[in-house]
């Protein structure tokens, strides 16, 4: 199943390491190649001697020895998939935090290929506040976080903190690897972010959507093969790596015009952005000046751009809407999937508590176009991204 995928394996200080022997030694046997990088801890833990004979590559430890420098950026774009097992508090604390005060952490900084972390600690640090949080970033950035085992631990507890068995890592890989060709040759267009409909050269109206949501989504089909267009609305989060295409709009009429260009040649589309209903019927040429107390701004109609695309939907095309609601979310999901004309519609409530606009978490029901309705409990937005994008995938084996 891994023959011709190169994995590369950070090994960091942990009592977990002696565990990355036998990891190593499953995926020579599965076909992979396998290249090891370690802190200078991990060899206190491990000898570079046994993975190296193990892997049949050079173990990397230093940035230079022997009046030679290792290329980390070069490793980092060797492997098709890199994972750090074990991942000891400290260097998830500096990989969330994006230092790099060693060869490992250089390369991770490095890699352009997916990234997996299998921790290790004892529960305490486990359970910390501060290493829920550096998870947590981790996550927002698309890694993927092999859950910890409970058992008898370092320190002779028992309980949460130890590294997933090899074993068990190796179904996570085999399983990344199995959903990367998912929608292999599938054409995605995703919408993400707000629009901006100017006032002025300084005013707008506008709506607090991050974007986070969206780009998720984008992420979660580049992971699973898909080639994926985004189109962007004004926002500081960061697009995703592997985007085929990347187009960054401000208006309801600058994404309308992408969508339209886009949309033909798209199997699946998600239009996750939060597109302005209305706009100002004038755009002054020069800042307003405050003139009175009260201010008037006649609005018109913005194109419904979901509306506008289901219209021209082709019968082998999936079409994915969101609706955003404060109250009557359920009425309006399936009323909205009938006048659009959409194979799905996904409904997020602000009402909600972690849900919604801004946060790192949302709350999603999904109701299909053959009568099915799915809730889903508070995720974070790549494990939400995950269950729509899963979803997707099984309304197109329907």
């Amino acid at each position: 199943m891994l023959n011709g995928k190169n994995i590369l394996i950070g090994i960091t200080g942990s009592i977990a390491a002696y565990k990355s022997i036998l990891l190593v030694r499953l995926l020579i046997k599965e076909g992979a190649a396998v290249k090891v990088v370690m802190t200078p801890a991990a060899r206190e833990f491990v000898s570079p001697l046994v993975l190296s004979t193990l892997s049949r590559n050079k173990v990397a430890c230093e940035l230079s020895a022997d009046d030679s420098w290792e290329n980390h950026v070069a490793l980092g774009r060797w492997a098709d998939l890199m994972i750090i097992a074990p991942a000891s508090c400290n260097t998830l604390a500096k990989m969330a935090h994006g230092l790099c005060d060693n060869l490992l952490l250089a390369v991770y900084l490095s890699a352009v290929c997916p990234v997996m972390i299998a921790p290790a600690m004892d529960e305490d640090m486990w359970k910390h506040d501060s290493t829920k949080s550096n998870l947590e970033i981790l996550r927002q950035r698309r890694q993927s976080i092999i859950p910890v085992e409970s058992g008898e631990l370092a320190s002779g507890l028992t309980g949460e903190g130890r590294m997933a068995e090899p074993v068990t890592i190796l179904d996570f890989i085999k399983k990344h690897f199995e959903t990367a060709e998912d929608f292999s040759g599938k054409k995605v267009l995703v919408t993400a972010g707000p629009t901006y409909e100017a006032m002025d050269p300084v005013r707008f109206i506008g709506n607090h959507s991050s974007g986070k949501m969206g780009i998720a989504i984008a992420a979660e089909f580049i992971k699973r093969g898909a080639d994926v267009t985004l189109v962007l609305g004004p926002t500081s989060e960061t697009a995703p790596q592997g985007l085929r295409k990347l187009i960054q709009v401000v208006s309801a009429a600058d994404m309308l015009h992408a969508c339209l260009e886009e949309f033909p040649s798209a199997a699946i589309t998600v239009m996750a952005a939060a597109v302005a209903d209305y706009r100002p019927v004038t755009i002054h040429a020069e800042k307003m000046k405050k003139s009175s107390d009260t201010l008037d701004i006649l609005l018109e109609r913005t194109v419904d751009i979901l509306k506008t695309l289901g219209s021209g939907k082709q019968g082998d095309q999936l079409l994915i809407g969101f609706a955003l609601e404060t109250d009557e979310g359920r009425e309006s999901a399936w009323q909205k999937l009938q006048s659009k004309n959409a194979d799905a519609i996904i409904l997020n409530s602000l009402s909600e508590s972690g849900a919604g606009f801004g946060w790192n978490t949302n709350k999603i029901t999904i109701f299909e176009k053959s009568g099915q309705e799915i809730s889903f409990p508070l995720k974070s937005k790549p494990e939400v991204a995950a269950d729509i994008v899963n979803t997707v995938k099984k309304m197109m084996h329907v």
